[in-house]
C-alpha cells in the first residue's frame, strides 16, 4: 500500500503514521521494521537567517510525480507500506515539512528504502522554495541542500 498526501496546512507527522496503521489493509503484525524521517523547516539556509518559506507545487501533477518515485524506489526495494505526506504553502521554522515512513519484513531493507525514497523526493519532486529572510526581503532557492 502506497499513500501521498500534500498538506496546505500544518500536520502532525507522528498522527498521521498513527492513522495510516489504522487502515484495514495494514496489519502490524506482519512487519518487523518501521523507518521514518521526518523532516522539518530549519530558520537558516545558505548562511542566511529564513523567517518563513513558501513552498509551490503543482497540484495533480506533484502527487502523481511522487507516485512515480516511489514506485521507481520500490524495484529495487520492495518494502511492504510506504507513506509519503508533504507540506506545500506558507511554512515557518520548526514546523513539518515532510515525512516518509516505511514498513517490511526487516530493518536493512526498511532503512535503505526509506533513504532512497528521500533522497528521490529531494532530488526530483516537483517542489519550488521561496524563502522569506530576516531582513525582509525573498529569494528562490536554487537548489536542494545536500543529505
Amino acid at each position: 500500500m502506497i499513500q501521498i498526501k500534500l498538506h496546505p496546512h500544518a500536520f502532525d507527522p507522528l498522527q498521521s503514521i498513527q492513522t495510516f496503521q489504522q487502515q484495514a489493509e495494514f496489519r502490524a503484525a506482519a512487519y518487523g521494521a518501521n523507518a521514518i524521517f521526518i523532516g522539518t523547516m530549519r530558520d537558516f539556509n545558505q548562511g542566511d537567517d529564513i523567517v518563513a518559506m513558501h513552498l509551490e507545487h503543482y497540484a495533480g501533477m506533484t502527487e502523481r510525480q511522487l507516485q512515480d518515485l516511489t514506485e521507481q524506489v520500490l524495484t529495487q526495494y520492495p518494502v511492504d507500506h510506504v507513506l509519503i505526506e508533504h507540506r506545500v504553502g506558507d511554512i515557518v521554522p520548526a514546523d513539518a515539512i515532510v515525512v516518509v515512513a516505511v514498513w517490511s519484513a526487516h530493518r536493512k531493507l526498511a532503512f535503505a528504502a526509506c533513504r532512497e525514497l528521500m533522497e528521490a523526493l529531494k532530488r526530483d519532486a516537483p517542489f519550488w522554495k521561496h524563502e522569506v529572510l530576516a531582513d525582509g526581503s525573498r529569494r528562490w532557492v536554487e537548489h536542494n541542500t545536500a543529505g
